[in-house]
């Protein structure tokens, strides 16, 4: 029987969540030669140009698990956007807004949504985020129970917010250890719920 394995990496901005390369030149998780098995893969996607917390394992059922919309797993993420957040944006994202995947139209559920200070645990992003100066910039935090395609980007730019910058923190009851790029942790599978 083969031993189950769980990881968190902190995956960096600019890499892809798989360890194939699609395209040449492209970073993927293989470029960090974790040591890992080999049948050990992302539970979860984060997209290229989101940072932050993503599981490893060869558990095949935690995919289910995770992905399962009747679970309603919650996902954390701490967000920077373009302009400064008013509270009508915070109360539309909290109840819910509509958003297009694939030219059809869907209704996000009701999310968690808190206007936060810019996050001191963070380092200065490589390429850095583009600043405007007659743009403020500001930071939420938002956690989603569904992972619909770019949900968290999507639903900010409905609210009209674009996002800069974007770090899932937190999936269920497990927490991102460190915001050091590229860490991984061993973990017990009951960390995670």
């Amino acid at each position: 029987m083969k031993k189950l394995e769980y990881y968190t990496f902190f995956k960096p901005y600019d890499v892809l969540s798989q360890f194939t390369q699609d395209v040449p030149g492209q970073k993927t998780l293989s470029d960090f030669n974790l040591p890992i098995s080999k049948d050990v893969y992302p539970v979860g996607r984060l997209d290229r140009d989101s940072e932050g917390l993503l599981l490893l394992s060869n558990d095949k059922t935690l995919q289910s698990s995770l992905a399962n919309p009747n679970a309603k797993i919650w996902k954390t993420y701490w967000v920077q956007v373009d302009g400064a957040v008013d509270h009508n944006a915070v109360h539309k994202l909290q109840n819910g807004v509509t958003i297009r995947i694939k030219k059809k139209e869907h209704n996000t559920l009701p999310s968690q949504v808190d206007i936060i200070k810019s996050p001191r645990e963070l380092f200065n992003r490589n390429p850095p985020v583009r600043f405007r100066k007659t743009i403020p910039t500001s930071w939420i935090k938002i956690s989603i129970q569904e992972g619909k395609n770019r949900q968290i980007r999507r639903m900010c730019s409905a609210v009209g917010f674009p996002v800069l910058r974007l770090i899932r923190v937190s999936i269920a009851n497990l927490k991102i250890a460190t915001f050091e790029n590229a860490y991984l942790k061993k973990i017990d599978r009951e960390n995670i719920f």
